[in-house]
């Protein structure tokens, strides 16, 4: 049997009332050269009926039986199963654009140093996305080429998960995804750099992002912001952040809660950094507060912009840049 060119990854757990729109989308992709495979969670409303209803009718659609639980099982289990050259990504409750499959697959055959591609997304949802979610989308349709992503790689996630095409010989390389209790998704991103991998991003929007009050990362313990920072430090204690000590840019929550966490590892935070003159001259966590000025003379240390508000992160970086301290090497954007 001739190997498909993409194999389409889908979970399904309990997914009913969006899997039928879900599965639509993906039969009218113009890249016809593709397979579904469906892995259905162990649901209880329906899902595997509709998965099955679907194989019956279209060939591609393959239905594979679930060896363990959740959503880390579901996924290795599709992969092991793909007979594709290229793996896409799909959530149950997305929709595709006709055109996604062919224009991630035509952008990988023009670039052979490619291993992980996502696209843009639109959010859609019943009540419509908060303004959190929003503001989320914006950075992250922003972030198109390789440089760009790996830049804010330790701000967020800058791939949406259902988004992503791949190699499947980088996922075989990386060891498929990793069971732990934290997010999947960001933990292979953060291998995949780790072992060299380029990503990229096509410009255009062509998934429909579902947002609801139920998904897993709003309600699943393994996505709470603790867990990805916790990835965020062990990433960096593999480069950066090795045998330095930690400066920190921001004394507000997101910066404290990097020193925090960093102290908590046995970092040591030699200061936070601030431009507001009323913070000056303070201690937090036992750690000095100092002006811009003083950060060029701890050139040694990794520096942290740990800010959320809109627009400080680019600042620090301009503060960051004028004082000599390189964007990526000795200073990294966290949040």
């Amino acid at each position: 049997m001739t190997s498909p060119r993409v194999s389409v990854l889908l979970p399904v757990r309990n997914a009913a009332a969006t899997l039928e729109e879900c599965l639509a989308s993906l039969a009218a992709q113009t890249l016809a050269d593709h397979e579904v495979i469906a892995v259905d969670d162990h649901s209880t409303d329906g899902s595997r009926a509709i998965l099955e209803g679907a194989g019956r009718r279209d060939a591609r659609v393959r239905v594979v039986r679930n060896p363990g639980e959740g959503l880390v099982a579901a996924l290795n289990a599709s992969a092991a199963a793909a007979r594709g050259a290229l793996l896409a990504r799909m959530d149950a409750d997305d929709v595709c654009h006709p055109e996604r499959l062919r224009a991630q697959a035509a952008r990988f055959q023009r670039d052979g140093a490619l291993a992980i591609l996502g696209t843009c997304v639109r959010l859609v949802g019943p009540s419509g996305p908060n303004d959190g979610m929003r503001a989320y989308v914006r950075w992250l349709n922003e972030l198109l080429d390789h440089e760009a992503i790996v830049r804010d790689l330790f701000v967020e996630s800058p791939l949406a998960h259902p988004t992503v095409m791949m190699r499947a010989e980088e996922l075989r390389r990386l060891g498929g995804y990793r069971a732990f209790d934290g997010p999947e998704d960001y933990d292979l991103w953060l291998r995949a750099h780790a072992a060299g991998a380029r990503f990229a991003k096509l410009p255009e929007a062509l998934v429909d992002w579902r947002d609801t009050p139920g998904r897993l990362s709003r309600t699943d313990p393994r996505y709470a912001p603790a867990r990805f920072r916790e990835l965020k430090i062990r990433a960096l204690e593999g480069g950066a952040l090795a045998h330095r000590a930690a400066v920190v840019w921001g004394a507000g929550p997101v910066g404290k809660g990097w020193s925090r966490a960093l102290r908590a590892r046995g970092h040591e935070v030699a200061a936070f950094v601030e431009v507001h003159p009323r913070r000056l001259g303070e201690r937090i966590h036992g750690v000095p507060v100092v002006p811009v000025e003083a950060a060029a003379g701890m050139t040694g240390a990794l520096h942290l912009a740990a800010v959320g508000r809109p627009g400080a992160r680019e600042e620090i970086r301009r503060q960051a840049a004028r004082l000599g301290l390189r964007d990526g090497a000795d200073l990294i954007a966290v949040a």
